[in-house]
C-alpha cells in the first residue's frame, strides 16, 4: 500500500510540476484516478492527502482537487526531507559530489547546543550540483554512538535511506535555525560565489523517535538558486 500510493503521489506531483495538470485545473476524480492507476479509491485518497499536505492541491467541496499555483524548486523550511527525496519530488536532476568523510567532534557551538562533553561523529561534506553548477554545500555530523560507520557509497546516495531502510532507525523530528551569513573562503570556493554574496545557512539537530539526538546538519545554500518557503494550513486551537 505504501509503495503504491507513494508512486501515485510522485507521478501526479510530476505531472503538476510539468504542467500536464495546469495551475487552476482540477485533477481527475477519485474514481477516474483509481481506474487510471488500477488501484482502490483508498490508495488514491492517501496519494491526494500527501499532495494536499505538501501544497500541490486544494480540495474544493463538491468540485474536487484543484491544482495550486506553487512554484517548484522552492526549498521547504518545515518538515524533514532528505535531499534525494527533494531532488526526486522537484525533478531538479541534481548530482551529489562527496567532498569528505572523516572522524570529527561536533562543533556544538555552531549549533547552539549546550554540552560539556565531546561528541564523536562521522563528518560528511557533500556538494549538490545542477548541470555542474554548485547550489548547496551540506555538512553532516552523524553521532558515532548511534551510527558507527558511514561508507562513501552511502554518502553519495542517501543518508536517510541508509538510516531508515538499512539500520531500521525511526527519524522523528528536528529543530532548525536559518541565518544569512558571509561565506567562508571554503564556502566561496565550493559554491562558486563572488566576493560580495551572502549565503543562507540552515542548521538543524535531528532526533529519533525515542528522542535520541543523532545528527547535526549545516546546509549552505546559494541565495540565487532557492526560495525558502513554508506551506501552512490553518489549524484552529479550541
Amino acid at each position: 500500500m505504501r509503495n503504491k500510493y507513494s508512486a501515485i503521489y510522485h507521478d501526479i506531483a510530476d505531472k503538476i510540476v510539468h504542467r500536464i495538470y495546469p495551475v487552476g485545473s482540477y485533477l481527475p476524480s477519485e474514481t477516474q484516478l483509481s481506474q487510471l492507476y488500477g488501484t482502490s479509491r483508498e490508495t488514491i485518497r492517501k496519494a491526494l492527502s500527501e499532495l494536499l499536505i505538501n501544497g500541490f492541491i486544494q480540495k474544493i467541496r463538491g468540485k474536487g482537487s484543484i491544482v495550486l499555483n506553487l512554484q517548484r524548486f522552492n526549498f521547504p523550511v518545515s518538515g524533514i526531507t532528505s535531499y534525494k527525496e527533494l531532488n526526486r519530488s522537484l525533478n531538479m536532476h541534481s548530482k551529489t559530489e562527496v567532498l569528505c568523510i572523516e572522524d570529527r567532534h561536533v562543533p556544538v557551538e555552531k549549533f547552539d547546543y549546550q554540552t560539556t562533553e565531546a561528541l564523536p561523529a562521522t563528518y560528511v561534506a557533500r556538494l549538490r550540483k545542477i548541470d555542474q553548477d554548485p547550489i548547496v554545500l551540506d555538512r553532516d555530523y552523524i553521532l558515532k554512538s548511534v551510527v558507527p560507520h558511514i561508507s562513501h557509497a552511502v554518502a553519495a546516495d542517501s543518508l536517510y535511506d541508509y538510516f531508515e531502510n538499512k539500520l531500521g532507525l525511526t527519524i522523528s523530528y528536528a529543530t532548525k535555525t536559518i541565518t544569512v551569513e558571509h561565506p567562508s573562503v571554503e564556502e566561496k570556493k565550493w559554491l562558486a560565489l563572488n566576493e560580495y554574496e551572502d549565503v543562507v545557512v540552515i542548521r538543524s539537530r535531528t532526533y529519533l523517535e525515542d528522542t535520541t539526538l543523532f545528527q547535526f546538519t549545516e546546509s549552505i545554500h546559494r541565495p540565487d538558486k532557492f526560495n525558502f518557503v513554508d506551506f501552512a494550513r490553518r489549524q484552529k486551537i479550541s
